[in-house]
């Protein structure tokens, strides 16, 4: 055998001893670096917890660092304690890096708690719709007006997350648009996507209202991509045109006619008053919007991937 090979037999056979302690104790910055290490490896899991850990590991080997260049006076302590301390910077900024890009704006968060959890939504997807309307949240002050009716074109989806909105035509009053409901729903299922048209109905803002408006190209690319979101916005989309229709139930009857919503001509296209010699249109209207409710699945009943 090498006497290589014989001193790490006899190192593990026979370990040396210590002959005599020191008589004086290492410096401060030793004993200080020992105590941060320890509250650092006290951290818990997930990545608040290593932000913790990482965070106290870093001046903890510094601290060792400056023990091994002032006091110990030894140039490899040294070294391999910076190369610690970057290696926890690094990963520090790693997870920095990681917590930013999965943090959404406060409107947002709340939004996807109301409409998109209860769904059991997965938040990678909801981040595919946020980002379609790139993350921004438009305002409307009262009386100011988000369509004229016969003039503001349909280029855009709209979902209302403050205020309220008043839905009119030709000045009679029609129905309100309450947060979280979508403010042009009608006048998207109304067009196809190859279709062109305008509103045909006013919204003006009652009090001072917040929004987010996809884009129509942008969010049909969107839909056409990915067919979960397609069917997402579906239920959604049908859910809302319901509940619009049920605000109109006094609406449909009226003293001198019958009368139905102009913001849906793919029922009653071309009209804008129905006689009472029509009875059973408001039964038509209800039973087309519980199929469509059916056949899409109604927000809150779990729709998976």
């Amino acid at each position: 055998m090498s006497a290589s090979s014989l001193s790490w037999d006899q190192a593990l056979l026979q370990p040396p001893v210590c002959d005599a302690w020191k008589d004086t104790m290492e410096g401060a910055a030793y004993h200080l670096a020992s105590c941060i290490v320890l509250l650092g490896y006290m951290g818990g899991s997930g990545i608040f917890g290593s932000l913790y850990i990482f965070g106290l590991l870093a001046p903890g080997y510094f601290c060792y660092a400056l023990w091994g260049w002032l006091s110990a006076c030894g140039l490899d302590i040294f070294i391999w304690n910076m190369l610690l301390v970057l290696a926890c910077l690094l990963q520090l900024a790693h997870l920095a890096y990681r917590l930013r890009r999965n943090t959404i704006p406060e409107e947002f968060n709340l939004l996807y708690k109301t409409m998109y959890l209860p769904l059991q939504v997965p938040l990678d997807v909801y981040k595919e719709i946020v980002k379609c309307c790139e993350e921004q949240v438009q305002s409307l002050v009262r009386d100011q007006n988000y369509a004229v009716e016969g003039k503001t074109p349909i280029d855009r989806l709209s979902l209302l997350l403050s205020g309220r909105v008043r839905v009119s035509q030709d000045g009679q009053f029609l129905h309100y648009v309450f947060p979280y409901q979508f403010l042009d729903s009608p006048e998207w299922e109304s067009l196809r996507p190859s279709e062109e048209g305008t509103f045909q109905v006013t919204l003006t803002a009652e009090t001072d209202c917040s929004f987010i408006t996809w884009p129509r190209k942008k969010l049909y690319l969107l839909l056409r991509k990915d067919r979960y979101i397609a069917r997402l916005f579906s239920s959604h989309l049908g859910y809302d045109i319901s509940e619009k229709l049920y605000s109109l139930n006094e609406k449909l009857f009226a003293k001198f006619g019958l009368h139905f919503d102009i913001r849906l001509p793919s029922l009653c296209p071309g009209r804008g008053v129905v006689s009472t010699s029509c009875p059973f249109l408001p039964w038509v209207c209800w039973s087309i919007a519980l199929f469509c409710l059916l056949s899409q699945g109604i927000p809150g009943g779990g729709l998976k991937r």
